[in-house]
């Protein structure tokens, strides 16, 4: 269990600062009012002012990023948020654990809970699977109770986010089995700060294409999360598609339900199960769309229903949208740590999106 350091300002450092991850961290965190950034870590940009490697965060605090080892960082922070590539932040993470720092980890390392899963989706094997199982899984949505007071946290991945939130009423239900099929549309930002032909603009500007097909890490996060919210026999086809935006995710999840169960309980599964999520939006009079979120914390959801009947099953889509880089990532990630602190959950986080 971690003791909040509520009142005085809670110490952070963020290891991995110079990322699209961390300069969301720091968005959040530098003006966040029980906050005091003390690190910045890296190993790239040494010495530079934080605005020289994020230009939107110029003089927002004088601290440079250093490349600084475990102990130094732990001596000055209470909590750490570590925005590392997965099988990079492992033995990264182990460090501060074993340091006894309160760990935030925004990567796929310690989500799951099997190693095979993990080997055979990230293509390696785990280096410390004796660890696994020992982080709650941050979706405040689902794990509000685990996350109070919790010492080690696995933020959720953005596409697992999206397509979880949009399932989960489902699963809770019992209405969550068989074969679930998703197709997801994400912004270039979700693959990190460094330049990848996948990212390239000229090749990404006017451009869709699947990639990962059925093989997507965050394939067995969602099925894993969903089993334990209520799913049974419940395998997920999932295809990440690359799409022409900077930022955002749009998910479309296509289930069967048994055509017993009521039109109108079905519709309305989202807005009861997310009746006091205030991060939710639930619409009725329109699609999710990604210029409705991008920049927030604010995730939308919708659910259609066909109204024909084959072999006894009714299809449903269960639609999301989200920015892929805050309530997908790092916004997340800070609203599970104001959990852990017992302060306001939604504390810094209710800013509107931006528009157009």
């Amino acid at each position: 269990m971690i003791d909040s350091v509520l009142p005085r300002p809670c110490r952070v450092a963020v290891v991995g600062a110079t990322g699209y991850g961390g300069a969301e961290l720091l968005r959040h965190l530098l003006v966040h009012p029980h906050v005091q950034v003390t690190r910045l870590i890296a190993k790239d940009n040494i010495g530079k002012a934080l605005g020289q490697v994020h230009l939107s965060l110029a003089g927002l605090t004088a601290l440079r990023i250093e490349d600084a080892e475990p102990a130094a960082v732990v001596a000055d922070a209470d909590v750490v948020f570590v925005g590392l590539p997965h099988k990079v932040s492992a033995l990264v993470v182990a460090r501060y654990v074993d340091l006894g720092a309160p760990v935030i980890d925004l990567s796929g390392d310690y989500r799951l809970l099997d190693a095979a899963a993990y080997k055979h989706y990230y293509e390696v094997d785990h280096p410390l699977p004796e660890r696994l199982g020992s982080f709650v899984y941050g979706l405040p949505e689902l794990n509000r109770k685990s996350l109070r007071g919790a010492r080690y946290v696995a933020s959720p991945g953005c596409f697992a986010t999206a397509i979880t939130l949009a399932l989960l009423p489902f699963a809770a239900a019992g209405l969550l089995n068989g074969r679930v099929r998703v197709a997801a549309m994400t912004g270039s930002s979700g693959s990190g700060a460094n330049p990848v032909l996948g990212t390239h603009h000229p090749l990404r500007a006017q451009n869709l294409r699947a990639y990962k097909p059925l093989t997507h890490q965050h394939t067995p996060e969602i099925e894993q999360t969903l089993r334990l919210a209520g799913a049974s026999d419940f395998v997920l086809d999932f295809v990440p598609i690359s799409a022409p935006l900077v930022r955002g995710i749009l998910a479309t999840c296509w289930l069967e339900v048994d055509s017993e169960v009521d039109i109108a309980q079905i519709s309305g599964l989202a807005a009861q199960y997310f009746a006091n999520d205030k991060l939710v939006r639930v619409l009725s009079d329109r699609l999710p769309e990604v210029n409705a979120v991008a920049g927030s914390m604010y995730t939308e959801l919708a659910i259609t229903v066909d109204d024909r009947v084959v072999n006894g099953k009714r299809t449903v889509v269960a639609h999301s949208a989200m920015d892929n880089l805050v309530k997908g990532g790092a916004g997340q990630a800070i609203q599970s740590f104001n959990v852990m602190l017992g302060c306001d959950e939604y504390l810094g986080l209710l800013t509107p999106s931006q528009w157009p």
